[in-house]
C-alpha cells in the first residue's frame, strides 16, 4: 500500500504501508508554500500524483524508479486550492481551481506528448475552493459502456461567492450549465457521488455556514437540495 500526504510545511511525502507500519519512501520537494491537496491518478496511467499549493503552482509527480517532477503548471495568480483527476475513461485530465477565481483543465495529449490547458476565468467571484468530476456514466446516459465516449464531461465547483456551479464541456470550451444556491457562506468542498448504477446524480456540498447539503437530479438539469442535520 502507498500513502501520500501533504502539509503546511511545503512538503509532499510518500509512505509505504505494510503490516500497520509506515516507512517514508519519498519526500517530494518543489513547492514553496503550504500544500493544500494531493490526488492520485488512476493506476492505468502509472504512479502519478498531483499536488497544489499556496505558492500558485500545480505539480504532477511521476514514479519511475524514483519520484520526479513530470509537469509544473503556473497559470494561476493566487493560491491553488484543489486538484481532481477526471474519470480514467476520459484520459489523463486534471482539474484545478484557485483563489484567483479561475478553474484550469489540464489535459495530456498523447499525440503531442504535451499538457494542454483550457481555462475558465472568473468561475467564482473572490475565489474557488473545491472541484469534483461527474462520473463517466451519469444519470443522463444508460449504463452501456460503449456510450461513455459520448458522455458530456462535467465538473462541479464550490466558491467564495456561496455558490455551487456545474460546468459542461462544449466544443473546445467549458460553459456554466447550472448554479445551485442554498449556502449562506463560502462553499468549502463539493463531491460528485460515484454513479455505481444509480439512475440519478448526487452532489454533496459543505459550507462555512455549518451546513451539509445533498443535491439530487434525475436529468442533470433540475437539482433538489436536502439539508443534513449536522
Amino acid at each position: 500500500l502507498r500513502l501520500a500526504t501533504c502539509s503546511s510545511d511545503n512538503s509532499v511525502k510518500i509512505y509505504d504501508i505494510k503490516s500497520g507500519t509506515q516507512t517514508l519512501a519519498a519526500d517530494l520537494k518543489g513547492h514553496f508554500g503550504p500544500v493544500w491537496q494531493i490526488a492520485w491518478a488512476h493506476p492505468k496511467y502509472g504512479n502519478l500524483l498531483a499536488s497544489c499549493s499556496y505558492d500558485r503552482k500545480v505539480i504532477i509527480w511521476k514514479e519511475s524508479g524514483e519520484w520526479t517532477k513530470l509537469y509544473e503548471y503556473t497559470g494561476h495568480e493566487s493560491s491553488v486550492n484543489s486538484v481532481a483527476w477526471a474519470p480514467a475513461e476520459y484520459g489523463l485530465i486534471l482539474a484545478c481551481c484557485s483563489s484567483d477565481g479561475a478553474v484550469s483543465i489540464i489535459t495530456y495529449s498523447q499525440d503531442s506528448g504535451n499538457w494542454e490547458v483550457k481555462k475558465i476565468p472568473g468561475a467564482h467571484a473572490i475565489g474557488v475552493n473545491s472541484i469534483s468530476w461527474c462520473p463517466a456514466i451519469s444519470a443522463d446516459l444508460n449504463l452501456d459502456p460503449l456510450n461513455n465516449k459520448d458522455a458530456p464531461k462535467r465538473i462541479v465547483t464550490g466558491g467564495c461567492d456561496n455558490l455551487i456551479k456545474i460546468w459542461r464541456e462544449q466544443g473546445d470550451q467549458w460553459v456554466e450549465e447550472n448554479r445551485l444556491e442554498m449556502h449562506m457562506d463560502w462553499v468549502r468542498d463539493v463531491a460528485w457521488a460515484p454513479s455505481l448504477g444509480l439512475q440519478r446524480s448526487m452532489i454533496a456540498s459543505c459550507s462555512q455556514d455549518k451546513r451539509v447539503v445533498i443535491w439530487t437530479s434525475d436529468d442533470n438539469v433540475s437539482w433538489t437540495p436536502q439539508i443534513l442535520n449536522t
